[in-house]
């Protein structure tokens, strides 16, 4: 779909964009207080998805979101429909949320991709991990998401030994999930997390940690 003043080839609408100079410079202010700071840049697109990793802690998530007003980026993430309730959901919203009822037949991926082609601006973000926990792989749906709607898919990275938040490249999904997952993968290191040995990466193709790597790291203290 086109939408007036943009395409995907010529994004002339740039990303949404959220706060003034003086709420970004604060929020800025406030993560280097906390010896956090920001690096990269916002890509010129109207429409994309947003992935952050490793995502290990629940630090990520505030950290996230000083992250997002320094940026001056109104990015929205997709969460239970049960959890926008009074008095929390205008928190919720403000922050970004808006609920997605899961148990509907098109479901958390087709309720974004409709997003997208209903909105000439929208930033989703999304953890491919999908939880704090040691998982096997990352979640597809980020991708699915991607490639439906025809949008790139921006990697951002939680650094906490450099204490840095940083967006990467723009990677488009092509026919190629397998060398996609790589390209995206190669951003994100182990080393990154709060807690690495929670971290396994998109799987085949992409980083990943061993379970055996895991038990020789946890036994040696």
């Amino acid at each position: 779909m086109t939408f007036p003043g943009t395409t995907d080839a010529s994004p002339a609408l740039g990303p949404p964009r959220r706060g003034t100079p003086r709420s970004r410079a604060l929020a800025r202010r406030v993560m280097r207080q906390f010896g956090w700071d920001i690096e990269g840049e916002l890509p010129p697109c109207p429409r994309f998805v947003i992935i952050v990793a490793p995502h290990t802690s629940n630090w990520d998530f505030p950290i996230c979101l000083l992250a997002m007003f320094a940026f001056g980026l109104q990015m929205n993430w997709l969460g239970k429909h049960s959890i926008f309730f009074f008095p929390v959901a205008p928190v919720l919203r403000w922050l970004g949320g808006e609920p997605v009822d899961r148990s509907a037949a098109r479901g958390t991926v087709g309720a974004a991709i409709e997003r997208f082609q209903t909105r000439a601006q929208w930033i989703l973000g999304i953890s491919p991990e999908g939880t704090r926990r040691r998982t096997e792989r990352w979640k597809t749906g980020f991708y699915r998401i991607a490639l439906g709607a025809g949008v790139p898919i921006v990697p951002v990275w939680i650094d906490y030994p450099r204490r840095r938040l940083g967006l990467g490249a723009p990677v488009w999904p092509s026919a190629d999930e397998a060398a996609d997952m790589a390209k995206l993968g190669a951003v994100f290191k182990r080393e990154m997390a709060r807690y690495p040995e929670r971290y396994a990466g998109p799987g085949p193709g992409g980083e990943a940690v061993p379970r055996a790597a895991l038990r020789s790291t946890t036994s040696s203290g």
